[in-house]
């Protein structure tokens, strides 16, 4: 195995792992702004100093709710993911909405009306 693909695969377990942790954290928290909410993905910068956290929610309109709670609670979740990870580094938190459930959709809508007119 060369070393930067061990190196890959070392920040994917990284990233499953505060995935994880963030989500169980996440399920505990009582904010009633908070939606029906997926941690979807974490994506933690190569010198472990910042991750970025996406989320979705159910229901479109509890995401401006959701991210005010969860960056409420970002030091709670900053904590639960030092505890647990056991990093050198502790990454800073940001949370952002994933819209690839949207960007999904979008698209799936273009390819059906395309190939409406070619009927």
């Amino acid at each position: 195995m060369t070393r930067s693909s061990s190196r890959g695969s070392r920040m994917r377990k990284v990233n499953e792992l505060m995935r994880e942790v963030i989500a169980e954290e996440a399920a505990k928290l009582k904010d009633p702004r908070i939606g029906f909410l997926t941690i979807t993905d974490v994506r933690t910068s190569p010198d472990l100093r910042t991750a970025k956290v996406y989320f979705s929610v159910l229901n479109e309109d509890d995401q401006e709710g959701t991210a005010a709670a969860l960056q409420a609670a970002h030091h709670r979740m900053q904590r639960a993911v030092a505890n647990q990870a056991h990093l050198k580094y502790t990454p800073v938190l940001e949370f952002h909405v994933d819209d690839a459930l949207e960007r999904g959709l979008r698209i799936s809508k273009l390819l059906h009306e395309l190939e409406v007119e070619d009927e």
